[in-house]
């Protein structure tokens, strides 16, 4: 017979959900943009956060994957599985900046064997008015080409370079098709994944200054580069300023697990901002990105307490 104590470690084993994976990509582009602009110690720190919640991630699907299949089957089929895939580019981007290109190959690997299955299964299962985690088809793609293009410029090759573009491009169409689901309604009354809507194009401006800075696009591709990210990034600060109006119009200061998806975005659009910098020759955006930052690290702490808060509630209430 099970002893009556075990019963609970295995549920907060299984317990996770997908949403969950929010919290891999928070700290760990709050660890790329700390990078850039030189807090390596702060940076360092994020990502032993990141990594260490990406393994117990990894250990909670294989083991929902041997001890309950359905609702393994079930969870694959929202978008919030797109995570996964996410998560696993934004640590491989992160592990590549630190010079360890195999490890980041490897988690590229996993990451594009993931991608197809888990996006097949959500845009068969898409419906409509759907909320803010609908736009993670277009990160998770758009995961693959930042990482994709990293270890280009890392490792001198043009091919994966051209399979960042396609990525990239694929990416921008998923957005529009998941713009066209997404329902407008949850920008005001969202539980934090409406962020989602203006951390895809964040993403997408981070894909495009990849690859404008890259060698292998010269003349007209490099100059539709440029203000591919231009673009995208002008409208994901757009995004940033409606939902944070929204935000203030009707505060919601409860923890809720999809308020990772808030931090993401948010770190993703400072770090899109340091990163475009430079190849697009915008000087201000690099200053923009630093302050940024560091709303997008309040965040990341203000979520942190509001967890432990509702941890002590739970307790206290059994």
């Amino acid at each position: 017979m099970t002893h009556p104590t075990r019963r609970p470690a295995r549920c907060r084993w299984t317990g996770l959900p997908p949403a969950a994976g929010a919290a891999v990509m928070a700290a760990g582009i709050l660890s790329v943009g700390l990078h850039l602009t030189g807090h390596e110690v702060l940076s360092a720190a994020a990502l032993a956060i990141a990594a260490l919640l990406w393994l117990v991630l990894a250990g909670t699907l294989a083991a929902r994957l041997v001890r309950d299949r359905g609702r393994f089957r079930a969870e694959a089929d929202t978008p919030a599985a797109l995570t996964a895939v996410a998560a696993t580019t934004v640590l491989g981007a992160r592990v590549s900046l630190l010079g360890r290109q195999t490890a980041a190959a490897a988690l590229l690997a996993l990451a594009a064997a993931l991608w197809p299955v888990l996006l097949l299964n959500v845009v068969r299962r898409w419906k409509r008015r759907m909320p803010g985690a609908v736009f993670l088809v277009c990160v998770a793609t758009q995961g693959l080409a930042v990482l994709a293009a990293v270890l280009a410029a890392a490792l001198h090759l043009d091919w994966l370079a051209r399979a960042a573009l396609a990525a990239f491009c694929l990416g921008l169409v998923l957005y529009g098709v998941a713009r066209a689901r997404f329902d407008v309604r949850e920008v005001v009354r969202g539980a934090g994944d409406q962020w989602v809507a203006g951390g895809a194009l964040a993403i997408c401006a981070l894909t495009a200054s990849r690859l404008t800075a890259s060698p292998v696009w010269t003349d007209t591709v490099h100059t539709a580069l440029r203000t591919a990210t231009l673009v995208t990034l002008t409208l994901s600060l757009a995004w940033y300023v409606l939902l944070l109006a929204a935000e203030l119009h009707l505060w919601r200061p409860h923890y809720d697990i999809r308020r990772w998806a808030t931090v993401f975005p948010l770190g993703m659009t400072a770090t899109a901002c340091l990163s475009a910098a430079g190849p697009t020759g915008v000087g201000w955006l690099g200053r923009l990105g630093e302050v940024l930052l560091w709303i997008a690290v309040g965040a990341w702490l203000l979520t942190f307490a509001a967890f432990l808060g509702a941890r002590r509630a739970a307790r206290r209430h059994g």
